[in-house]
């Protein structure tokens, strides 16, 4: 669970990158439908146009780190200073919890007999495991190789400890 929650956290963290990343390239590329998507946001919370486009202009004409930051935060609803959390506290309160341990004893009691059965599960697992890691990429914009591999590493890995936690 621990790891499920991480990988779920990290995800976020790598998507919310992503998307900051695309809007600093949409900033360099493209500043005025940038300053008006910003005045419009401004708008939308009831400034009149008027001061909605003289606060957006102010904003992008200005520094480039504070007109991403507050793009990032105002038409993105991303806060760049915390990207959702972090991945190990998420991951902390979870690393306690055994409650998967009683189906894994029943699992492991059984498996002399059913080898194959073992084997199979682990093969779809693993595909399974590399096929959501790869899936993730296309919101994250990372590597699917990577972020595949990763997802079967911890996965065989909390496998692994719940499997030796039965033992």
């Amino acid at each position: 669970m621990a790891i499920g929650e991480w990988l779920s956290v990290q995800s976020a963290r790598e998507l919310y990158t992503h998307q900051i990343a695309v809007e600093r390239d949409e900033l360099i590329s493209a500043p005025e439908e940038e300053e008006e998507e910003l005045a419009l946001i401004y708008e939308a919370k009831g400034l009149s146009a008027a001061q909605a486009r003289t606060t957006a202009h102010s904003i992008v004409a200005g520094d480039a780190g504070h007109a991403l930051d507050t793009l990032a935060r105002e038409e993105l609803g991303i806060d760049p200073d915390a990207l959702g959390g972090s991945a190990w506290v998420a991951a902390e309160p979870r690393s306690a919890s055994l409650r998967s341990v009683p189906p894994s004893r029943s699992c492991r009691s059984s498996s002399r007999s059913g080898q194959p059965a073992i084997v199979a599960s682990v093969a779809v697992s693993v595909l399974a495991l590399m096929a959501v890691g790869a899936a993730i990429t296309v919101v994250t914009g990372a590597s699917a190789l990577r972020t595949g591999a990763r997802q079967v590493v911890l996965g065989l890995a909390a496998a692994a400890i719940t499997f030796g936690l039965a033992a």
